[in-house]
């Protein structure tokens, strides 16, 4: 069973990229949430991803409680508190990213070892192990608008309501709701 915030949910995705990558023609993996919705028809998101020499995953230094304060010593010396990241789950990785996070046995076993809650695999396993050995090859942001504004554990969701043409050109236009 898959577990939110648990090394279940790593498990899955490695899974997924896995299966993917068994397709020689798949060259980008892209990760989203069942209640994403694009922005952007697919050719254009298509031709941006494969125009991009970037992969793209979410990497934050969040000093707070819930970035630096999930943090786990038992992760040193391989993972410091100054390596640590936070980010979203959702990502968008090309082929040689997504053979890496595949292939690592180093950095997974850490996190899923010693990554329980309050600290959340989803969140900082990817982020940091791309900030820690693949910053270059990084956007070090994700494809996925996320509004944060209203605080919480979890991000704004928008109903039926507030899914309007307008709120649409605005996150088009600004990369802002609001």
């Amino acid at each position: 069973a898959v577990h939110w915030g648990r090394s279940s949910m790593l498990d899955a995705e490695r899974r997924l990229l896995a299966n993917a990558l068994l397709d020689f023609s798949n060259q980008r993996f892209v990760l989203v949430s069942e209640s994403c919705i694009p922005l952007f028809n697919f050719s254009t998101i298509y031709d941006y991803l494969m125009g991009s020499n970037h992969s793209f995953v979410g990497v934050l230094d969040d000093p707070s409680k819930a970035g630096r304060g999930r943090y786990s010593q038992r992760m040193w010396p391989d993972v410091r508190l100054s390596d640590w990241r936070k980010g979203s789950q959702w990502f968008e990785v090309d082929r040689k990213l997504a053979v890496e996070i595949v292939s690592d046995r180093k950095y997974y076993a850490l996190f899923r070892d010693h990554c329980t809650p309050p600290c959340y695999v989803d969140e900082h396993y990817l982020p940091t192990l791309v900030s820690k050995h693949y910053g270059s090859v990084n956007a070090n942001r994700s494809l996925t608008f996320v509004d944060w504004s209203r605080g919480g554990s979890h991000p704004a969701t928008f109903g039926r309501k507030d899914t309007t043409v307008r709120l649409l050109r605005r996150m088009r236009s600004t990369g802002r709701c609001g």
